[in-house]
């Protein structure tokens, strides 16, 4: 299993934030592994829980696909959950408002794998470690670009 948990502060107002990564399809923007993510369903229903996403990503030069669902929705954050055949993933992110025009993000991803995928444990540990500074790091500039459209 791997566990990553970062925190930061962005210059985004905390409903502008979870309404933003609420929508997984916009993965695509601060999820520096993600190459495609496009809803399942009608797109002009709401972004409600039970709303699912087709993920692709790219890790170590391989592309994998996940199905993620948005399983919590709530004013201070959201939670997703991805499963194929080979690994388990859930991102639970939590918005703070630290003021009207910030907030603090608590991003924890915890990815299991299943069978004989488990043994590149120790190895896939490092390289989401990885990941997760890339992600703090695309997270914070497109939640910069929400906040701006938002105020």
């Amino acid at each position: 299993m791997v566990h990553i948990v970062r925190e930061f502060e962005v210059p985004c107002p905390q409903d502008a934030a979870v309404a933003y990564l609420a929508d997984f399809a916009n993965a695509v923007e601060w999820d520096p592994g993600t190459v495609s993510c496009e809803r399942i369903g009608d797109p002009g229903v709401p972004v409600v829980p039970g709303t699912k996403w087709a993920n692709v990503s790219k890790v170590l030069g391989r592309e994998t696909s996940l199905e993620y669902e948005l399983t919590s929705l709530a004013p201070d954050g959201v939670v997703l959950a991805g499963h194929n055949e080979t690994a388990s993933s859930r991102d639970d992110i939590g918005v703070t408002a630290i003021d009207d025009r910030h907030s603090r993000i608590r991003y924890e991803a915890t990815i299991t794998f299943k069978g004989l995928a488990r043994l590149a444990d120790p190895l896939m540990s490092l390289v989401f470690r990885r990941i997760a500074d890339e992600t703090v790091r695309d997270m914070t500039a497109t939640l910069t670009r929400v906040g701006v459209q938002h105020g």
